[in-house]
This record gives C-alpha cells, structure tokens and sequence, in this order.
C-alpha cells in the first residue's frame, strides 16, 4: 500500500474519531505529496521519495517548534509537537546514538578519513547509506565528534 493510500484510509478513521491533531497531521502530508505530484515531474513518488517528503516535514515543524519555544508560544508548540508525531508514524525506526557511532565509526576507516578536514567524505556516504534512519543533522554531529577524537 503506498503512502498516499496509507494516509487516506488513517484520515478517515482520524475523521471518524475526531482526532483533531491526527487529521492535522495527516492533512499536512497529503498536501505535500499533493504538491510533489503535482510539481511537473509527471511521476510516481518512489518509497525513497516519500521518505525524503516526510523528512522534510518534519525538520519544518522541528524548526517552528524551536521558535516556538523560544518566544514562549506554548499553544502553537503543542501544535507541532503533535504533528511531528503523526508524521514520525510513517518514518522508518530512527537509529539511537550508540548505533549511529558505530555505523559511523565502519563509515570513516572504510573511507580512511583521519582528521575534521575529510568531514565531507565521510558526510557524502553516511548521508546516503543513513537515508531515512537517522537526521542530518545528528549525523553531521556524531562525524564531527568522532574525527575531532
């Protein structure tokens, strides 16, 4: 069942339950798949695609959260605190700390990166290899620690 289909059929059990944050949720990934669809490329989102889709809307929401609680708007951060939980539903299971390191750790002896200057070697195959398990940006963090060591 793709994507699309999956958030039809949770939509309208959200409807029927009156879930209010879950239909928000929900509604917000269907207009971007909408949009991706729509974007000219006369194609089919693949599964890497909404992936990526998914990713982004979270990291959106993650920086208006931060925003958020920065210009303490509690009532507009649960908002988004609820929809990054409906979105991380559809997510593959992010990695934790201890097994980002590791597959880091394999990622820089098989590249043989030794210092903070081979970053961008080592951040072009995690990048592809962690697709979708794990952030970007926790990625960047865990190679910069690991290189400075």
């Amino acid at each position: 069942m793709s994507l699309e289909q999956q958030i039809m059929a949770q939509m309208k059990d959200a409807m029927k339950a009156k879930d209010e944050a879950g239909l928000r949720g929900l509604r917000a990934i269907k207009a971007a798949i909408l949009l991706a669809k729509t974007s000219g490329s006369g194609s089919e989102l693949s599964s890497d695609d909404e992936i990526k889709l998914l990713q982004k809307l979270v990291k959106q929401r993650k920086d208006s959260l931060d925003i958020f609680k920065q210009q303490n708007r509690a009532d507009l951060a649960q908002k988004e605190e609820e929809e990054i939980a409906v979105i991380e539903k559809f997510l593959p299971k992010q990695l934790d700390a201890e097994e980002l390191k590791t597959i880091i750790a394999e990622i820089i002896t098989q590249v043989g990166a030794s210092s903070p200057a081979d970053m961008g070697k080592v951040m072009g195959v995690a990048s592809k290899q962690l697709a979708g398990k794990a952030d970007g940006k926790t990625i960047s963090s865990v190679v910069k620690e690991l290189l400075t060591q």
